[in-house]
Order: C-alpha cells, then structure tokens, then sequence
C-alpha cells in the first residue's frame, strides 16, 4: 500500500447546536493548540433569549468558529439561525431525518449535537436549503395572506349557516354573503339583488 501525502480535510472551526424551547446546548470543536492531530471541545448551555444569543455568537467569535450547525427541530431553530446569521456566522441547517440516516449517530439525545459537530466538520453531511432573508420575508407574508383568506371563507360559510338556520335564504341569491363594500350594497337595494350568474343578469 502506498502513502499518500493528502490530509485529511475538516472544518478546523465548528459548533453545532441541539435546540430546545428555551434553551439551547453549544458543543464547540476546535484543533489542539500542541497537537494538531487532537481536537479540543467544549460544551456550553445558553438559553434562546436574544440577548444570550449575542452572548452565544460572542463566545464563537471568541473561538475562531466559523460554521454553525444545527437540526430543523420544530420552529425552534428559526431564531437562532437567524441570529447568529445576523451577526456574521454561516449557518447550516440539518434535517433531522436526513442526519439520523448517517452510520454512527448515537442513541440519546444528550450526545447530538456532539455527533452532529463532528460529521460536519468532516464533511459527511451537506445543508438543507434556507432561503435568503428576503424571500423569507416573501414566503411569510404570502402564507399569512393565505391563512387570513381561509379564515374569511370559514367566517362567510359560518354567516350563511346561521341565516339558512334562521329560514333567510339569502345566499340564494346574493352570490357574497360577506360583502361590505356600502357602494355595492347600495346598489343592491335599488332593486333585485345581484344575481348569481352570467345568465341571470341577461334576463
């Protein structure tokens, strides 16, 4: 067998963080100032407030990290990833289904983040998608519009129950029960009230 002379590559800087509601537990992975060939780690518990993130993102600068690692854990991972993406840091984030299908990952979840720490810094694991700030911003204004549109609909189907309940068949023939626009009710009370169809206004 011949040698070769490649190193072997790693991530010299990396931190990985398992995340809970409230609090957050950081395994930091640095090379060993007298061995190159040993690392040194440390383990640091923060919780998710702001203003222990900042602490947290100095205590990384502190450290020379430069890549942060972390699972997609419910909603939880949002304010740290963005945080520390704010304040500089390259942000990684980790399906944790994907992660769990790589050999070797321990069964606690105590030892996570640790283990996470070290397939990333040697490169055995690649990161999810996260879209940039702005289209962030996008995506949430257009699932907001799309939860206030269902919830109009659910508000309109409720109002024509509670007249159908009361003998009012008025969504016989207005064609929106919700309609509050005083211009369009007013014309409404000028005469028949709207009809519902193309055919019904030819008549």
């Amino acid at each position: 067998m011949e040698e070769t002379d490649e190193a072997v590559e790693l991530v010299e800087r990396v931190a990985a963080l398992d995340i809970g509601k409230a609090t957050l537990t950081c395994w930091i992975r640095i090379p060993h100032e007298a061995n190159p060939a040993r690392r040194r780690q440390e383990v640091t518990e923060h919780s998710t407030t702001t203003r222990s993130l900042l602490g947290l993102a100095d205590r990384l600068r502190s450290h020379g990290v430069t890549l942060v690692a972390m699972e997609a854990t419910s909603d939880y991972w949002k304010p740290v990833f963005y945080r520390l993406e704010a304040e500089g840091f390259e942000c990684w984030l980790r399906n944790a289904k994907h992660v769990k299908n790589v050999p070797g990952r321990p069964k606690t979840d105590k030892l996570d983040a640790v283990w996470l720490a070290k397939v990333v810094e040697r490169g055995m694991c690649r990161p999810s998608f996260v879209p940039p700030k702005p289209i962030r911003q996008l995506r949430d204004l257009t699932r907001y519009r799309r939860t206030l549109i269902r919830e109009q609909t659910r508000q309109k189907q409720r109002l024509e129950k509670l007249l159908e309940d009361a003998q009012i068949k008025l969504s016989a023939t207005v064609s929106d029960v919700g309609q509050r626009d005083p211009k369009v009710l007013a014309q409404m009370a000028r005469g028949p009230c709207a009809p519902r169809s193309a055919s019904c206004r030819r008549r």
